[in-house]
């Protein structure tokens, strides 16, 4: 599976120049945890995360006393007012063909919540935790039907026997055909919530 088989696209994003408030709506509304930051000729520059948008932006409750006494700390200097002030940068984005065994290990080694996917310095979509969850989700039934679909494609609907049990799929191929089990698992291993692939062959005799 690569990620251009479970990236969302198109992507919300925003350009240096909007303001915290605009981002944080978007990133409300839309239920993200961060969006890419565009230049004006569409280029990746950056990525405004929720916590970009939170750190320092709220002011100390007057209310608030200390346990030692001390009084309320010296009000912090204003944070910026505009993405562009606040935004991680540079950005790393990932190619849509890259193995989603690869995008894992990055979002999870670099605690980072998701992925814009480009072509050169263009973002094509994005790639977050919540897509990779929603992908292990999906249906067994619903998986199958994909893996049948990919597969009639290119040997033909009834040439193909197709189980798929917790996202791990059993194929059987008909002609027994060494070359075509190589394709037929390249074919399923593409299909998003697809988690193993094993190819048998029998052949019409057997």
């Amino acid at each position: 599976m690569q990620a251009r088989d479970i990236m969302s696209s198109p992507v919300v994003t925003v350009t240096p120049g909007m303001t915290v408030k605009y981002a944080a709506n978007l990133l409300s509304a839309h239920g993200f945890t961060a969006l890419p930051v565009l230049d004006d000729d569409g280029r990746l520059v950056g990525v405004v995360t929720e916590a970009d948008l939170v750190r320092d932006r709220f002011p100390r409750d007057a209310r608030y006393h200390p346990a030692d006494g001390t009084g309320p700390d010296e009000p912090p200097e204003p944070p910026a007012g505009t993405v562009g002030g606040v935004m991680t940068t540079p950005a790393v984005g990932m190619g849509a063909g890259t193995d989603v065994v690869d995008l894992v290990r990055v979002l999870l080694e670099d605690r980072i919540r998701s992925m814009p996917i480009v072509d050169g310095a263009h973002v094509v979509g994005i790639v977050t935790r919540r897509d990779l969850v929603r992908a292990l989700a999906r249906d067994d039934e619903v998986i199958s039907a994909d893996v049948r679909h990919q597969l009639s494609i290119y040997g033909g609907p009834a040439r193909w026997t197709v189980a798929v049990h917790g996202g791990e799929v059993d194929v059987v191929d008909a002609f027994d055909d060494e070359t075509d089990r190589h394709v037929a698992t390249v074919l399923a291993q593409a299909v998003p919530g697809v988690t193993a692939v094993r190819v048998s062959g029998t052949s019409p005799a057997g």
